[in-house]
């Protein structure tokens, strides 16, 4: 059986090596590291990222792995690369991932992580379940920072910690001739990746994302920050979840998606998808059925003759009330 446990153990580990286009791709990760800090042994969580050409390194200490974390940690690359890649591959961390379908591969992503994606303009992408060494390039390097920056040293204060990563990033990571490309991954970077980048453009941090609940008025809309955003009229009395983050207002209800609208800066106004309004009565008459009936049901609006006056009806019951 030997031949074949081998075959089977080669099979597993067996990768294709390609070499990544400048400016495409972006591996990021967290390694989990006991710190001695003051005296005290603390736990450290590292996050890491490597662009895929140049294997230029970024690297933070944080005291969690949150979801703010990823965000922090990713918003400091792109600001100490000066742009951002095409792409940025992850694992699959709870805090950016809702699902991935081992068979099928398709990956629900966190709605945070889209508006985040969507706000510095790449796009996410996440290794297959249970083969994080698709990323290779960042999980060796979350180890040569455990093993090169950290082991064995101790540090008077986390500031002290964090500059030690800064330093060490700059003065031996990102200088040394990396074992792949025979080159330093700054020179590299310089010379072939810098540019291939998207520039920054100016943009402010992602800042603080919210989270909202609201129910849908019978006006199709839900109310935020004094402003009305309309949702489909099906949904009225439904209570549904709204995201605001980037410019934009997204609103679920469920895990689906219902509406999205720019955020609006003015104060008290009304911002109305047109789609949303499709059916309602004053937009050109009553409420159709005729997807709930079928196609044989006619949609056209009542009669003006079945339209009539409430004074018609008073004289029917024998006076108002």
């Amino acid at each position: 059986m030997q031949p074949y446990r081998q075959a089977l153990k080669a099979e597993a580990l067996a990768t294709t090596r390609f070499e990544t286009p400048p400016g495409r791709k972006l591996q990021i990760d967290f390694g989990e590291r006991l710190v001695e800090i003051g005296e005290a042994k603390i736990k450290a969580f590292v996050f890491v990222a490597t662009l895929g050409h140049s294997r230029r390194l970024h690297v933070r200490a944080f005291r969690g792995e949150k979801q703010e974390h990823w965000f922090a940690g990713l918003e400091s690359a792109f600001t100490t690369f000066g742009g951002v890649p095409e792409e940025v591959l992850m694992d699959n961390p709870r805090a950016l991932v809702v699902r991935h379908d081992a068979v099928s591969r398709s990956v629900q992503f966190n709605d945070k992580l889209i508006a985040f994606a969507k706000h510095w303009g790449f796009q996410p992408r996440a290794c297959a379940p249970y083969r994080a060494r698709t990323k290779g390039k960042t999980e060796s390097g979350v180890g040569y920072v455990k093993k090169n920056a950290i082991a064995g040293r101790c540090f008077a204060s986390w500031e002290a910690f964090e500059a030690h990563l800064a330093k060490w990033e700059r003065e031996v990571a990102n200088v040394r001739t990396h074992g792949t490309t025979g080159e330093a991954p700054i020179a590299r970077f310089e010379r072939d990746e810098a540019h291939r980048l998207k520039p920054l453009g100016g943009r402010a941090s992602f800042g603080m994302l919210r989270e909202l609940t609201r129910i849908v008025g019978n006006d199709c809309a839900v109310e935020i920050d004094t402003n009305s955003y309309s949702v489909p009229w099906r949904l009225i009395g439904e209570r549904v979840a709204v995201t605001v983050a980037a410019g934009e207002v997204r609103i679920r209800h469920g895990v689906r998606e219902v509406a999205v609208h720019r955020q609006s800066e003015g104060r008290r106004l009304r911002i109305v998808d047109p789609a949303h309004l499709d059916g309602v009565a004053g937009r050109g008459g009553a409420v159709r059925r005729a997807e709930i009936a079928g196609p044989s049901v006619p949609t056209s609006a009542a009669p003006d003759s079945l339209l009539r006056p409430l004074a018609d009806y008073e004289a029917a019951i024998g006076g108002s009330f």
